[in-house]
């Protein structure tokens, strides 16, 4: 028994130690962890003429390139983050929204003809109503970013629920 209570002790010292010895891994090095890229900036948001502002949003990466951060803040107030991985195992981006007090919004996807879009469900606080939502970002040529996102109705019907487009500030 007192060999046994040994070994235990010698295996639970040596734990933290095999912990630190992982090997890190640089999402920064994978073309998958690369490919929402073009939404990372410091952006100005409004409608498609630019005349309507909607707000700012800053889009960071983090955690070695492996998490993208956006931080929203509306022309009126309102805030909002998100967190965006790919996540290897099922092989698609992540997304899961919350603001100050509406909703919450967890879609996942992928790049499908040069657009980012994904795919998931948008619930609302106040009500506690959940639907089917979908978004999409794509890059435009003239440097901007164009984010539509739609929402399903009760007849199965998508509509518009959000379209905007962004202009990088730096």
């Amino acid at each position: 028994m007192k060999i046994f209570l040994t070994l235990l002790c010698t295996a639970c010292v040596g734990l933290p130690a095999l912990a630190q010895q992982a090997p890190n891994y640089s999402c920064e090095d994978t073309a998958s962890h690369r490919q929402f890229d073009f939404w990372v900036g410091r952006w100005e948001v409004t409608d498609a003429s630019g005349q309507q502002r909607y707000g700012e949003n800053t889009i960071s990466r983090r955690e070695r390139g492996c998490l993208l951060l956006e931080e929203w803040l509306s022309s009126r107030g309102g805030t909002g983050s998100s967190i965006n991985y790919f996540n290897p195992a099922d092989g698609h981006w992540h997304q899961h929204w919350v603001d100050s007090g509406s909703t919450i919004i967890h879609t996942a996807g992928g790049m499908v003809d040069g657009s980012m879009v994904m795919e998931g469900s948008i619930y609302y606080l106040a009500t506690g109503q959940t639907a089917p939502f979908r978004g999409s970002w794509t890059p435009l040529e003239d440097g901007r970013v164009r984010q539509f996102f739609e929402q399903q109705d009760a007849e199965q019907a998508w509509t518009p629920w959000f379209e905007g487009y962004y202009r990088k500030l730096d």
